[in-house]
């Protein structure tokens, strides 16, 4: 209980703040100190939250509190980086809990370390800066003041060094320039205060920035492996600078889609900044032509800003002139089948899988970004579908077309798939370019384009076809590459595909019926081996599709997707716990499923009850709280019609739970 002693805190930060003292304990006081704030920083309000009946909870005295308002910036500024990660973080607890009112001091002694002309000092205030700005960034408008007033202060301190930094482009100037242009970012989020950043200071920034994003990479950062050389400084810096560039665009220079206030502005900003940025971009994507190394990161920013342009007419009429060579030369490109694809399809499928269906990969690979900037191109602006279609047939036609170009120009055309089906010129023209440029990919001696194949036959299952021969050999192909490919990439898509085939065409469901129970344990076989929560869906939509041919395999059908969901539980330890999770729920909403779609037929309900309530114990059992709300929709399900003996031990487990 030491901990509660009034100098017990301040004592962890001069532990901590000691040269003389082993790295390891000072990362460990370090640790603690960040801890102890985190749960016991003091708080003005307890006396209201407190209740007569509860130990009150234990909190830092205010005379430490004094003591750590009093040194923390300065201990986080001089302390070395591996520390100041650890007290930065304390920094912003007691800046969220604290500032304005108990520590107004906090920006006072910012400014002064910004103003040091030592490196390490600048990086160190400039850290501090990150955090209390991180403070506010979600807050509502009318409770920034405090961080409005603080920046009206340290802005022109942080652009004078900014404009101090920029001729060096030496490492540690460069990271020390990528800090500014995250807190810019930060602070500019949501709101941009033009009371104090007015045209002219909004101006230099962007001039700043703009030499950011344009500046080129040093040479012998090409010198190092590709694969780590988006890792490196000048890369980041120039990430984050097309990060503002697209957030300043977006919240604040888009007329018609900024708020009232940032009208006027937006009118101005279009004009002024448009035509030097778009330059600078058209640059960018050029260099990516003309074989040289481009950050992904860089790249996918790149493209997601021209693709703000594409609605507004000023930004079009500049875009235009470049968009059929971007199109050929760089989405088309993005779009192929890739060396680092490749590799991990090669060396592990399982990761391919899960970063092809990761949302979170979705908003920052360069192929996504590249396919929405050609679908607003192809759905907005006139003649621009017409000439990527006579790209797209070129390269379908030609006979020089490699293995990884037919993948790229198959993705391309699947991503513009409902522009196409939505144009009479073209929607009668799909089922023959299926038939005749993916169907004969089902075969390909490659794997990445049967997979290709599967995933355009996704894209394509609305298409209304006229010959019905044509149905049944795509319904076919991806039934034979669901049950008989080697790759599991493959098998994924080709589950997916029948899911959306099944979808759209009704006449396919007589055509999978034949082998619709070899389908569905593949299906779920598939789900336990890559825990693809995509894959959930297609077994539901074949539950409820083929209801009553699966009545005589009810109970076996419940089984296998018991062990498909104890298999993906049992993997669920450690760090990999979250990316399994959503597979897990999927398995138990396919539960919820079978239940529904036989709820009129007691006796196979009474035979579900008891495999489906092991999911449930092993769920409470475990207190897998992320679980709770599905496996609770299985109890409401099994307690429609009767109350079984088993469901009352349930309901005791029920109750057990929700007293702890």
């Amino acid at each position: 209980m030491m901990y509660k002693i009034i100098g017990f805190a301040p004592t962890l930060l001069q532990i901590v703040m000691n040269n003389q003292v082993e790295m390891p304990v000072r990362q460990s006081g370090a640790i603690y100190l960040k801890n102890m704030v985190k749960r016991s920083w003091a708080d003005p309000g307890l006396h209201l939250k407190y209740k007569p009946r509860e130990p009150m909870p234990f909190r830092i005295h205010e005379q430490d509190c004094a003591v750590l308002r009093d040194t923390m910036v300065d201990a986080a500024v001089h302390v070395p980086d591996i520390l100041r990660q650890q007290l930065t973080v304390c920094l912003k607890d007691m800046v969220s809990s604290d500032f304005p009112e108990r520590w107004p001091g906090v920006v006072d002694k910012i400014s002064i370390y910004l103003q040091n002309p030592d490196r390490n000092i600048l990086s160190g205030a400039l850290s501090c800066l990150y955090k209390l700005v991180k403070c506010f960034e979600y807050r509502a408008e009318e409770k920034r003041q405090p961080v409005v007033d603080a920046m009206n202060l340290l802005l022109p301190i942080m652009y004078q060094r900014m404009c101090e930094l920029m001729p060096d482009i030496g490492e540690c100037s460069v990271l020390l320039q990528k800090q500014i242009l995250k807190i810019l970012r930060s602070y500019l989020l949501h709101q941009l205060p033009l009371e104090h950043i007015t045209r002219e200071v909004f101006t230099q920034w962007m001039e700043l920035i703009r030499q950011v994003a344009e500046r080129p990479v040093p040479e012998q950062a090409n010198q190092i492996d590709e694969e780590e050389r988006c890792n490196l400084c000048w890369w980041k810096c120039r990430k984050w600078a097309l990060h503002l560039l697209n957030r300043t665009f977006e919240r604040y220079g888009s007329p018609g889609k900024v708020l009232k206030q940032y009208e006027d502005f937006a009118a101005w900003y279009l004009k002024a900044f448009t035509p030097g940025t778009l330059k600078v971009l058209i640059g960018i994507l050029d260099n990516y032509r003309s074989g040289q190394y481009v950050a992904p990161r860089v790249l996918q920013q790149t493209i997601n800003y021209l693709n703000k342009c594409v609605p507004l007419s000023f930004s079009w009429k500049l875009l235009k002139p470049h968009m059929l060579v971007v199109i050929k030369d760089v989405i088309f490109p993005v779009m192929c089948f890739s060396d680092a694809d490749a590799s991990m399809w090669e060396d592990d499928p399982y990761e391919f899988i899960r970063v092809k269906y990761d949302p979170m990969e979705d908003s920052v690979s360069p192929a996504i970004s590249a396919a929405s900037l050609l679908n607003s191109v192809a759905k907005k602006r006139k003649d621009m579908l017409r000439d990527t279609m006579m790209f797209v047939v070129q390269v379908l036609t030609s006979s020089e077309t490699t293995p990884r170009q037919k993948d790229g120009i198959l993705h391309l055309v699947g991503s513009i798939s409902k522009v196409l089906l939505s144009k009479q010129l073209y929607k009668s023209q799909m089922e023959m370019m299926v038939t005749t440029h993916v169907y004969p990919e089902f075969t390909s001696p490659h794997g990445f384009l049967r997979a290709r194949a599967c995933w355009a036959m996704q894209h394509f299952s609305k298409i209304k076809f006229q010959n019905d021969e044509n149905l049944v050999t795509g319904v076919n192909a991806l039934t034979h590459c669901l049950l008989n490919d080697k790759e599991m990439p493959v098998q994924v898509e080709a589950a997916i595909g029948l899911q959306m085939t099944l979808h759209f065409q009704t006449k396919a469901v007589k055509i999978l019926e034949p082998n619709i129970r070899a389908v569905l344990v593949r299906m779920l076989d598939v789900i336990t081996t890559t825990d693809n929560q995509e894959l959930t869906s297609s077994v539901q939509r074949i539950v409820y599709t083929y209801h009553e041919q699966l009545m005589p395999i009810a109970l076996e059908l419940a089984t296998r997707v018991l062990d498909a969901f104890k298999g993906i539980c049992t993997q669920c330890g450690g760090d990999e716990a979250e990316d399994k999770m959503p597979a897990a729920m999927g398995l138990l909403n396919t539960m919820d499923s079978i239940l529904d779609v036989w709820e009129d037929e007691p006796e196979i309900c009474a035979q579900l009850e008891p495999v489906f309530l092991q999911a449930v114990v092993f769920v409470l059992e475990n207190s897998i709280m992320d679980l709770y709300e599905d496996v609770f929709k299985i109890v409401i399900s099994l307690t429609m019609t009767r109350i079984s003996p088993d469901m009352w031990k349930i309901f005791e487990m029920l109750y057990k739970v929700n007293d702890g």
